[in-house]
């Protein structure tokens, strides 16, 4: 398995087509601002669009950018559009993307990332820490976890 950077790929529509068979709607929507050019205005201009693949199969992916769907803050980087494809659930495999996004971080002096949700339970076995609720920009409430490296 390896983990690749989309925006980094030579086949950005085949990958993008797999991401858009995710039965997620915000997998749709990141699909939606990867096709409009609309992405890096969203979540910020050095953001990645991490994928687990295995070969030609996509088994998970998420953003790694310094917005997300909790704005304005200061709080700043974000994990986000965290999806596991329903085949490869319950083999931890979003922990080798938690791992990369710790050598990124690292790299570039961060010590811990945000996750904006409204999953109870699912972070936490990463090693993640609910710190409070904020507004989403739909209105919607959301549990803001960290995540300390």
């Amino acid at each position: 398995m390896d983990i690749i950077n989309y925006f980094t790929t030579d086949n950005k529509e085949y990958w993008l087509a797999k991401i858009g068979k995710c039965d997620w709607g915000a997998g749709q929507y990141l699909c939606e601002l990867i096709r409009n050019d609309t992405f890096f205005d969203m979540v910020g201009q050095n953001s990645r669009l991490l994928m687990l693949v295995d070969g030609d199969e996509l088994i998970s992916f998420c953003t790694l950018a310094q917005m997300d769907d909790i704005q304005p803050t200061k709080l700043t980087p974000w994990m986000g559009f965290v999806y596991t494809f329903p085949e490869y659930r319950g083999h931890r495999y979003m922990g080798r993307l938690f791992e990369e996004i710790g050598k990124i971080l690292k790299k570039e002096g961060y010590s811990k990332v945000y996750i904006s949700t409204d999953h109870e339970g699912l972070y936490e076995k990463y090693g993640c820490t609910f710190m409070t609720e904020a507004k989403a920009l739909s209105g919607d409430d959301s549990r803001i976890y960290v995540k300390e490296y």
